[in-house]
């Protein structure tokens, strides 16, 4: 048996690295966005709320190209800007001849979804809500499934128009349009 033993080894390690290889830390970019301002994108719902102008207060969904249709003005781009952004070109595009001195607030109605996929119980598209983490989205698909590992996942992010994965702890704080992957333990 210790003749074989170094010849198992050899033919055992090159499977041990190939499966360490697919390891991927989290970006320190997939952290920092956490702290940034949020940015809409295709997918969001803002409430707009202009003083004084009941015909003008809706809500408005950002639309694939990024934009969203306001009245009287038209098309707004949408896709990477904050809310106070959006408040700033509202109002710029209204006092084009429409409102004199507009006073215009933007909020986010509904954010766009966390898809949550792999060893979940039902994986899919769930609703985004502030303070969320990988973990209670795994709750909201239905919890582990009796084969998932439970103790990090991976999550993927676009940050600044990159995209990017990242192998985070299940208490990590997730933003709206992340992936959360569930891997299969392996034993």
């Amino acid at each position: 048996m210790t003749r074989f033993f170094p010849l198992l080894c050899a033919a055992l390690l090159p499977l041990l690295l190939a499966a360490c290889s697919s390891y991927q830390p989290a970006p320190t970019a997939m952290h920092a966005a956490l702290e940034q301002p949020y940015l809409l994108d295709a997918g969001d719902r803002i409430r707009v709320t202009v003083f004084g102008q009941d015909g003008l207060n809706n809500t408005y969904n950002v639309d694939q190209a990024g934009y969203i249709s306001f009245p009287l003005v038209g098309s707004i781009p949408a896709r990477g800007h904050t809310v106070k952004q959006m408040e700033a070109a509202i109002a710029a595009k209204l006092r084009q001849g429409y409102i004199r001195d507009p006073d215009v607030t933007v909020e986010v109605d509904r954010y766009r979804p966390v898809f949550v996929m792999g060893e979940v119980g039902a994986a899919g598209q769930y609703s985004y809500v502030p303070g969320m983490t990988a973990q209670k989205a795994i709750a909201a698909a239905g919890g582990f499934s009796p084969r998932a590992y439970q103790g990090d996942v991976d999550v993927t992010r676009t940050v600044n128009g990159k995209v990017m994965t990242g192998r985070v702890v299940i208490s990590d704080p997730l933003l709206p349009g992340d992936t959360v992957y569930v891997r299969e333990r392996l034993f």
